[in-house]
């Protein structure tokens, strides 16, 4: 089978690589493809008529896509498109990645997290593009994936934003005698290559739509930045805030929590708790032995 990754240098990205190392692997770059060129696109999937394609490319500065809509649309929903109408031509199985910030703006929350069945209302300029991007998928390609996944924290670092959020907290916590961290935002962290590993099981069925795939269990900001801290024992007090005491230009959901349930209606089983993916994060980062 051979595989195309896009965005193979990404935190995603990096780990799908190490998933599907051995096998017909082509790892493209943002360097080597620009997904909101369709001539570029089209030159990579002639040239190497993949069979699989996942798209982790994506414009993920959350509060820049409020000062930058055209480059979230472009990147997010035009790009989404771009890929979708090679990937059909081509006759591959399409993979994309989206998110939960599509989620957020609705009246009432789902108690246990919202499923693949629940219709978004996104609440920021990059959730709106990133559900521009899976309609546009839908509509364009017949093989696809659209994995919806959460908090995302892997060895690679996130390209867009310098790292990630973990080891924002380990260097803050460093440097400052105190940090304060945002407790009202409840959602489900993710280790990318759990992820990257769902995602390959999922490949390997005859499923297609719509999937959330996160870690088991929820927490806050706050609750991660706590359970990093203690695991790698700085002892630096952490003081948990509201989001309105650390204004951003995007407003976040208070709650984007995934619930799993298209793995669970088809049997497959569900991801272990972020706790343990946290763990094996920080010893591959070399925080713990």
């Amino acid at each position: 089978m051979k595989v195309l990754v896009i965005g193979a240098d990404g935190q995603l990205g990096t780990d799908l690589c190490r998933v599907f190392k051995g096998q017909d692997l082509i790892s493209l770059t943002q360097r080597e493809i620009e997904i909101t060129d369709m001539a570029s696109v089209e030159k990579a999937f002639v040239k190497y008529q993949p069979e699989v394609v996942i798209n982790t490319a994506a414009f993920i500065r959350v509060d820049d896509c409020e000062t930058e809509q055209d480059t979230a649309f472009a990147v997010n929903a035009l790009g989404a498109r771009n890929v979708a109408v090679q990937s059909q031509k081509v006759g591959a199985k399409l993979v994309h990645i989206s998110t939960d910030y599509i989620f957020g703006g609705e009246a009432l929350i789902p108690p246990d997290g919202y499923t693949e069945f629940d219709n978004p209302v996104p609440l920021s300029v990059y959730g709106k593009s990133k559900l521009a991007g899976e309609e546009l998928v839908r509509c364009l390609c017949q093989k696809y994936l659209i994995i919806r996944s959460s908090g995302l924290f892997g060895a690679a670092g996130a390209l867009g934003k310098g790292g990630n959020f973990i080891e924002t907290m380990i260097r803050l916590a460093r440097e400052k005698p105190e940090l304060r961290v945002v407790n009202d935002q409840v959602f489900s962290p993710t280790y990318t290559l759990d992820l990257a590993s769902k995602i390959s099981q999922i490949i390997d069925t005859e499923y297609y739509g719509t999937f959330h795939i996160t870690n088991s269990g929820t927490c806050s900001w706050y609750d991660l930045a706590r359970e990093t801290l203690d695991v790698i024992r700085i002892k630096t007090p952490l003081i948990p805030i509201t989001s309105d005491q650390y204004p951003q230009k995007a407003k976040r959901p208070s709650n984007s929590v995934l619930r799993n349930y298209q793995l669970h209606l088809l049997g497959m089983s569900q991801m272990r708790p972020w706790q343990e993916g946290l763990k094996d994060y920080l010893k591959e980062k070399g925080h713990t032995a």
